[in-house]
């Protein structure tokens, strides 16, 4: 469980000394807004690896005096800090936030109180009984605030201590309690895909209004105006996750232009979705700031564009040790007899996705191979060449919960056993497949 540090140096988000506007006619400008702050010094620019809170710019370039107020340091003046309860709301997969004052810097969830709010605004409680209770379960450190103030990632309850429907949390938090689990050690490596979207058109960040780019081939991993757009944003994001000691180990642009990737993990159990969740979160805030719209839909642009995934990268102890390639296929065996069940549960809109085209296998059909990117699980070459290692499940949509994900990969590889007619029967299917 993600846990606050000792307080670090001060970490503000950032902005130029004049931000930005949002309007159509200043987007060539909106890309030197979000990460570093310039400063001229002796002819030459200077980059201040201080970040700064964005203060939005009124249309007539009046300056907004809010951004003194935003950076404030208050730690010289009082011990007390703000904590940032953050939970998923009705649909799953939105995201809200509220804010309280807390007596004195915590370093654990246990040390905050229970919380509640308007669970019949969310979709999650009705009118007449809308009271719903937030868990505190993992703190980060808040890039936007700096100091002590944190984020609080929370689960939700009923007043009687049920977990609400919208709760997955809970029961991934039962499977990786699991003794057997516990004792797998299981790790994940998540790569969560997003696009970015033009505010008052919804249309991809980089393309032409009402029109398209170029086709697919030179954005991926692209450098260029020409080929990238919004790498501010992702690099802001990268390092508000750094600061907020998110597990991130990377980013790079995808292959549909407007389209980026992060990646987190090594993270164990129930971690990873907490990690991804706060990562979600900070990403929210940052696109809120810079005026974009982040969607994390799996096929976002209709036609002959790749969709938005969430790849996730999982192993187990046995896997990791020598012998590991036998326990991987096994894994794998299970999962094929679980297709269906696994697909359920991979996000909204999938079978947009997952059409046996633009790098993923066919929604009805599992498959497996080695380097293989069309599969429902893939293997890489190293981890054959090495008899151990771990798989990928390409099937998880961008919008996938990573609680679910995770602890249902777990379930099935490490708690679920297949009768033995169907595991003879998943074996021989699964050997002519490869």
């Amino acid at each position: 469980m993600a846990q606050i540090l000792a307080p670090s140096p001060k970490c503000q988000m950032g902005a130029p000394k004049h931000s930005f506007i949002t309007s159509p006619a200043a987007s060539s400008r909106l890309w030197s807004s979000v990460v570093l702050k310039q400063n001229k010094q002796s002819g030459k620019l200077k980059y201040s690896s201080k970040f700064r809170v964005l203060a939005v710019q009124s249309d007539d370039s009046t300056v907004n005096r809010l951004e003194g107020l935003l950076n404030l340091d208050t730690k010289p003046y009082t011990d007390k800090i703000i904590a940032e309860y953050i939970w998923i709301g009705g649909s799953g997969i939105d995201l809200r936030s509220k804010s309280r004052t807390i007596e004195k810097p915590v370093e654990h969830p246990s040390e905050l109180p229970k919380w509640n709010y308007d669970g019949s605004s969310t979709g999650q409680a009705p009118g007449e009984d809308s009271e719903v209770i937030l868990y505190p379960q993992a703190i980060f450190r808040d890039p936007f605030r700096g100091g002590n103030n944190i984020l609080v990632i929370c689960d939700c309850y009923t007043p009687a201590g049920e977990p609400i429907p919208t709760n997955k949390r809970a029961r991934a938090a039962e499977i990786f309690g699991d003794k057997k689990v516990v004792g797998e050690i299981p790790w994940f490596g998540i790569e969560q895909e997003y696009t970015l979207l033009q505010q008052n058109v919804k249309w991809p960040l980089g393309w032409p209004v009402g029109a398209f780019p170029g086709p697919q081939g030179p954005y991926y991993c692209g450098v260029g105006a020409d080929k990238s757009w919004g790498r501010d944003i992702s690099d802001a994001h990268y390092k508000a996750c750094l600061y907020a000691g998110i597990n991130i180990s990377g980013t790079n642009g995808e292959v549909m232009p407007g389209q980026w990737e992060f990646q987190v993990g090594p993270s164990v159990g129930i971690e990873a979705g907490d990690h991804i969740w706060c990562a979600r979160y900070l990403l929210e805030r940052i696109t809120e700031q810079a005026g974009v719209v982040l969607t994390l839909d799996p096929k976002p642009i209709e036609g002959d564009w790749n969709g938005a995934g969430c790849h996730t990268n999982y192993s187990t102890k046995s896997m990791r040790e020598d012998g590991g390639y036998e326990v991987i296929k096994k894994a794998i065996l299970n999962l094929s007899l679980r297709h269906k069940e696994h697909i359920s549960a991979y996000g909204e809109g999938n079978e947009r996705r997952l059409t046996g085209k633009h790098e993923t296998a066919s929604i009805d059909t599992f498959s497996w191979g080695v380097a293989n990117r069309g599969c429902s699980i893939r293997v890489g070459r190293d981890t054959e060449k090495k008899g151990k290692g771990y798989l990928e499940d390409r099937r998880p949509a961008s919008n996938m919960d990573p609680y679910v994900v995770t602890s249902l990969l777990a379930e099935t590889t490490l708690l679920w056993e297949p009768t033995l007619e169907a595991e003879a029967l998943a074996a021989q299917k699964l050997a002519l497949n490869v």
